[in-house]
C-alpha cells in the first residue's frame, strides 16, 4: 500500500534509463581508467561481492576502488553489458542483472596474460540527492578463459 504522505514522486521508465547509463558509465569509467570519477557511481557504503573471481567480498566504495585499481591498473581492459533485467522495486530502490562480457590483457611477466569472461552482475541501486548510484554489486561467472 501507498503512503499518503510520501511525497517523494514515484520510479518511471526515466529511472531505468537512468539506470541503464550508470552501468555505462561504470564500464567506460572502468576501462578508461578514471578512478576519481568511478567513484560517483557507488554509494558510499556499497557492497562487493566478486568472491566467484577469488576476491574477498569488500564493504566501501573506496575500498572496492583501491582493491580493483591495484588489480588492473596497468591492464588493457574492455567490458560490456548486455540486456540489463532492471525492476523498480520503490521510489528510491531498484535491482538489476545485466549478462556481462569482459576481456583483460595483463603486461608481460604477471601470473596471467588474458583473461576473458563472461557471466552477470547482479546489483542493487539507490537513488540519492546526486541521482542513482550502485549500492551493491556480485559478479557472477559462467566461464572464464585464461592464457
Amino acid at each position: 500500500m501507498t503512503d499518503p504522505t510520501d511525497r517523494r514522486p514515484a520510479a518511471t521508465s526515466d529511472d531505468v534509463d537512468a539506470i541503464r547509463r550508470l552501468k555505462a558509465r561504470y564500464f567506460r569509467l572502468m576501462d578508461t581508467k578514471q578512478w576519481d570519477e568511478m567513484r560517483s557511481v557507488f554509494t558510499d557504503d556499497c557492497h562487493f561481492d566478486t568472491t566467484a573471481d577469488g576476491a574477498p567480498e569488500i564493504d566501501g566504495a573506496d575500498r572496492f576502488l583501491a582493491m580493483i585499481r591495484r588489480f588492473i591498473e596497468h591492464a588493457v581492459t574492455v567490458h560490456h553489458g548486455h540486456m540489463p533485467e532492471i525492476e523498480l522495486t520503490g521510489p528510491d530502490s531498484a535491482t538489476g542483472v545485466w549478462a556481462m562480457e569482459d576481456e583483460l590483457w595483463f603486461p608481460d611477466g604477471g601470473p596471467i596474460r588474458h583473461l576473458h569472461g563472461f557471466g552477470h552482475y547482479h546489483e542493487t541501486y539507490r537513488r540519492t540527492p546526486d541521482g542513482w548510484r550502485i549500492a551493491s554489486l556480485r559478479l557472477t561467472r559462467l566461464r572464464v578463459d585464461r592464457q
